[in-house]
């Protein structure tokens, strides 16, 4: 999508030494990529304690060996 934005000179100094981007452009993807991240991180943690998680991996790893060998 193509977007117009006008953003702080000082702003976007700062963004291209943080990133070690030359370009504005990827500077900015890069921020904005970090910035998704981030906020998706805060929501995994916000469910912290609210999920009932079993700890069942080796079970579920023998069904899946099993499965595969019923296959060959």
């Amino acid at each position: 999508m193509r977007t117009t934005l006008t953003i702080d000179d000082a702003v976007i100094s700062q963004v291209l030494q943080t990133t070690g981007r030359s370009s504005p452009l990827d500077a900015i993807r890069d921020a904005l990529q970090s910035y998704l991240q981030q906020e998706k991180l805060k929501q995994v943690i916000a469910m912290r304690g609210k999920l009932d998680l079993q700890d069942n991996w080796r079970e579920l790893r023998k069904l899946d060996t099993l499965e595969t060998t019923k296959r060959k």
